[in-house]
């Protein structure tokens, strides 16, 4: 007969001891959502202890659609060939980086399809110019399949093109593509990307070379109990290996206009998100930093997320297209984001990339 009761798995988080999977599965699968709430708000305060929310002012636009990885979960992509492909030069993605710099991003995340007829020299170009042209701007480009197509394309390996990017003047990866790190659903919703580890070797090597990247989770589509128990114990222990990741960052599938809506038997509503929050800020114990979603989860439950255990609240994504090919679309300002962080009872910050502090803002002065 097991062990494992609330008060057992609370008294072992308080003692800043680690979750065994079965702690965790039972935790995800009985846990009371308000009691980990509570727990997981004791632990924020533990690894972050002012009341501060931060956030970060960022876009988050594409260089390509173009793809040929025909991932089931996606409504963005086209393939090769289509009349509504496209690829942008280095000047139309410049004129899009001034546009988020002219509103005042100090990020931009970089992502595109897996198209082949990039070569290895277009994505270094484009993070050479950012940095020479916006030197305040974090090049946070291309996810863990994209590094992977470049190394297919060019015949390099990951880490030579890593370092290439290195070069340039990348040093952040975004952790969009690992979905659920559960081969078993990998091979449903992504058979081209290949297995977990390939999103987790691109990262341990990323990481190894001095870059930091994210931890993301797309989940509320065919994935089980124990594939998201997967998930969790394989960015733990990656996390326990190198140290790289920054924060971990959750979100709910958007069925809308992708091959996947038609075989979808549950949907991730806001109770099953916000228990992700905190379910994630309690066995992640090696996590600095959790990040609660205006963006894809509404305003008010990203507000409700911040007692959740999330310390976080992402950025003002000024252009986003991967979502808004799903029908679903939501848009700020860093006004409105200073003045949710402060209904929700914290004061609001700034950050990088990197979490670096830039400035607390007031909600009279957000726009100053």
């Amino acid at each position: 007969m097991s062990t494992i009761c609330s008060e057992a798995i609370e008294e072992k988080v308080l003692s800043s001891k680690r979750l065994s999977r079965e702690e965790g599965l039972w935790l995800w699968q009985h846990g009371d959502l308000l009691e980990l709430a509570h727990l997981a708000n004791q632990i924020r305060f533990r690894l972050n202890p002012e009341p501060r929310v931060t956030f970060v002012i960022d876009s988050n636009p594409n260089y390509t659609n173009v793809c040929i990885t025909d991932c089931v979960f996606c409504a963005f992509y086209r393939k090769p060939g289509s009349k509504d492909g496209y690829a942008l030069t280095l000047e139309q993605v410049m004129e899009k980086i001034q546009r988020a710099v002219d509103l005042g991003a100090t990020t931009v995340l970089l992502q595109g399809g897996h198209n082949p007829s990039l070569g290895l020299d277009y994505y270094t170009t484009l993070v050479r110019e950012t940095r020479r042209r916006f030197p305040r701007v974090t090049p946070h480009f291309f996810t863990a399949s994209e590094v992977t197509t470049m190394a297919q394309v060019s015949g390099l390996t990951i880490p030579q093109v890593l370092q290439q990017l290195k070069d340039a003047g990348q040093s952040t990866l975004p952790g969009g593509g690992a979905e659920i790190l559960s081969d078993r659903i990998r091979r449903r919703l992504a058979t081209k990307k290949g297995p977990a580890e390939a999103w987790l070797s691109v990262h341990r090597q990323a990481h190894q070379l001095g870059f930091k990247s994210t931890a993301t989770m797309m989940f509320g589509h065919i994935e089980e109990d124990d594939d998201i128990l997967e998930h969790f114990d394989r960015i733990r222990n990656l996390q326990d290996e190198t140290g790289g990741f920054t924060a971990f960052v959750p979100w709910t599938f958007k069925p809308g206009n992708t091959p996947l809506q038609k075989h979808i038997t549950q949907h991730a509503g806001p109770t099953q998100y916000l228990r992700m929050i905190a379910f994630s800020r309690i066995y992640l114990d090696n996590f600095p930093h959790i990040q609660a979603s205006w963006f894809s989860e509404g305003k008010k439950t990203g507000q409700i997320a911040l007692h959740f255990g999330a310390d976080d609240f992402g950025g003002t994504l000024f252009e986003e297209n991967v979502h808004a090919a799903t029908s679903f679309i939501n848009k700020t300002t860093v006004d409105d984001i200073v003045t949710l962080i402060h209904e929700s009872g914290f004061d609001a910050a700034q950050r990088t990339t990197l979490y670096d502090i830039l400035r607390t803002i007031e909600p009279a002065t957000a726009a100053a």
